[in-house]
């Protein structure tokens, strides 16, 4: 009787934890795929404003040639292709 005790409550353990290993991997990608600012994909480059104010900001984007500034909204904002854009910043105003 003792022994189906402590195996039931070994396997109780071990689906909890696995439970929670599971659903805490499965939140990590979600949120890992519009990181707030800067970020880049295969091909593409992004600024995601993350904000729940409905703010308008200026970003300074660091292309080839000189770099320029773009005003963004809220959300996820395409702003080039990978390959040319190396980086983008909030420049401390809005617009």
């Amino acid at each position: 009787m003792r022994k189906s005790r402590v195996l039931t409550s070994a396997l109780s353990v071990t689906a909890l934890v696995f439970g929670l290993s599971v659903s805490a991997t499965a939140a990590a990608p979600a949120s890992a795929l519009n990181p707030c600012g800067f970020f880049e994909t295969a091909s593409d480059a992004y600024y995601n404003h993350c904000t729940s104010d409905g703010s308008h900001i200026v970003i300074e984007i660091d292309d080839w040639g000189p770099n320029t500034l773009r005003c963004v909204g809220p959300g996820t904002t395409w702003i080039g292709a990978a390959g040319d854009v190396d980086g983008a910043w909030y420049v401390g105003r809005t617009c």
